[in-house]
């Protein structure tokens, strides 16, 4: 007998509580595998993304030109977001020509700051799910377990003289709800963790641009004050 009868058969042989939990078993194996890899298939997007968008603003192009492209492109991910917010909110100021270099990149880096909150919400999506599945479903199965136990048990104290033939088919179905929660949560707990570990070093890398990025900006605004002063002078 093969292991898809093997639990079929157990399956139906179960008693209604431990079906129930086979059932949620089931179905949050089904959803945690969508989600890890739809969250799997989002974050490599991204680190592409982010990659082909790191390799075209160090390339030394024009950075209006650049984010005007990331603006027409209407689908940016990931890094390409928070220079955009930053630098819509430092042409804003620019176009002021009243503010001061320091308050144009404080208003800068609080816009690239909120983007990258909103970017890290894009990326947590599903995780807290891929979590809970990953810390319950043990227990669920070994709720079920000890119920099947349970019964298997009682079922014992009608008889006079037990045997393991008598014993082994309850818990055999029993101990299938074991199984199925760690079918359910490992998976779940390995997807959590790697790309928790993924979001991080893409958190990192968006930090690290910021710094840079805020220094580049920096000095174009001084250079931009300087110049006015020239010209009013």
């Amino acid at each position: 007998m093969n292991i898809d009868s093997s639990f079929l058969m157990y399956f139906f042989n179960a008693g209604l509580v431990v079906k129930l939990v086979l059932l949620l078993l089931i179905a949050a194996s089904i959803t945690s595998w969508t989600y890890i890899l739809q969250r799997g298939f989002y974050l490599k997007d991204t680190r592409i993304a982010t990659q082909e968008f790191e390799d075209h603003f160090w390339s030394g192009g024009d950075l209006a030109k650049l984010y005007a492209d990331t603006v027409n492109k209407k689908s940016g991910l990931g890094l390409e977001m928070v220079f955009q917010a930053g630098f819509k909110e430092f042409l804003r100021l620019h176009k002021q020509g009243n503010m001061s270099a320091e308050h144009m990149m404080q208003s800068a880096r609080r816009a690239m700051r909120g983007a990258e909150m909103r970017e890290l919400d894009k990326l947590e999506l599903h995780l807290p799910l891929l979590a809970t599945v990953g810390s319950i479903s043990p227990y669920v199965g070994l709720f079920g377990t000890v119920w099947g136990i349970m019964l298997s048990l009682r079922t014992l104290a009608h008889v006079q003289q037990a045997t393991i033939s008598m014993v082994a088919p309850g818990m055999a179905e029993a101990l299938i709800a074991t199984a199925m929660g760690l079918f359910a949560a490992i998976p779940a707990v390995i997807a959590y963790n790697r790309y928790s570990n993924e979001i991080n070093r893409l958190l990192n890398r968006f930090d690290v641009f910021q710094e840079e990025f805020s220094n580049i900006l920096f000095r174009q605004a001084q250079v931009g004050m300087m110049k006015s002063e020239v010209v009013e002078g």
